[in-house]
């Protein structure tokens, strides 16, 4: 992994519309990808940041991500809609729904499945992969409802590695993920940072020299410096934010 300041990065704002997304469509799962994930591939789009996935993933019912393994990674979860069980090799069991965060350390290996437990709803959740600053940690879990907090809104810190108030934990103190339902009209400050990827989650909002964003677009911030995002005066938005202060490249 390489670290880049700042200040070496020229300002940038790269607008990715949602159907221009990889799509994966195997029967039981409809998954869209922002960077490179499983047979596809571009080397120009692996990763921004330090975030190297984002999944878009709808699972049939009685169906799911059966058991796999993964290694250094921490991967955080995030349902739209319906409800995702977690099982893993480490005895942790969860049932995730919207509003919940969950996050699994794979660090020196981890097996684990997410499956659809409903009988007619399929599930909508957006799973996302950052590399720990600590390679070989010793796999761990953490989940928490932080629906009172999003409920206030504004944004609020999901999954982060500097000990922010109400989020889960992430070992990688370079990253945060921001989370945020927000009201029709409610407006924000995307957060200053080296590396910023906004994803909109559902609804529509304006991003501050980026435009009109509908659900599933998103915006690649580079050194770009603090910009006002405005949900839709109609419906609202719900939008996730993660924060970088590195780039990696593996």
């Amino acid at each position: 992994m390489t670290r880049q300041e700042t200040s070496s990065q020229h300002p940038a704002v790269d607008i990715r519309r949602a159907e221009d997304r990889f799509h994966s469509h195997i029967g039981w799962l409809n998954s869209r990808h922002s960077f490179s994930f499983s047979h596809h591939y571009d080397p120009d789009n692996t990763h921004h940041g330090l975030l190297l996935v984002s999944n878009d993933d709808i699972v049939a019912p009685q169906s799911g991500f059966r058991t796999h393994p993964h290694r250094d990674m921490e991967i955080v979860t995030w349902v739209l809609d319906g409800e995702l069980e977690h099982k893993d090799s480490e005895g942790n069991k969860g049932l995730l729904f919207p509003g919940l965060a969950q996050r699994m350390s794979a660090g020196t290996g981890i097996w684990h499945s997410e499956m659809n437990p409903l009988g007619e709803k399929p599930v909508h959740f957006i799973q996302m992969w950052v590399p720990p600053d600590t390679e070989r940690i010793n796999p761990g879990y953490e989940q928490l409802d932080i629906n009172g907090e999003l409920n206030k809104g504004g944004l609020i810190p999901i999954a982060s590695g500097r000990g922010h108030h109400a989020a889960i934990s992430i070992r990688q103190k370079g990253a945060v993920l921001w989370g945020g339902r927000l009201k029709a009209g409610e407006p924000v400050q995307v957060p200053d940072a080296a590396y910023v990827h906004v994803f909109i989650a559902k609804g529509t909002a304006e991003l501050e020299g980026a435009g009109d964003l509908q659900t599933g677009d998103a915006v690649r911030l580079t050194a770009a410096g603090a910009r006002r995002l405005t949900a839709d005066r109609a419906g609202g938005a719900e939008v996730l934010i993660w924060e970088s202060d590195a780039d990696g490249s593996f």
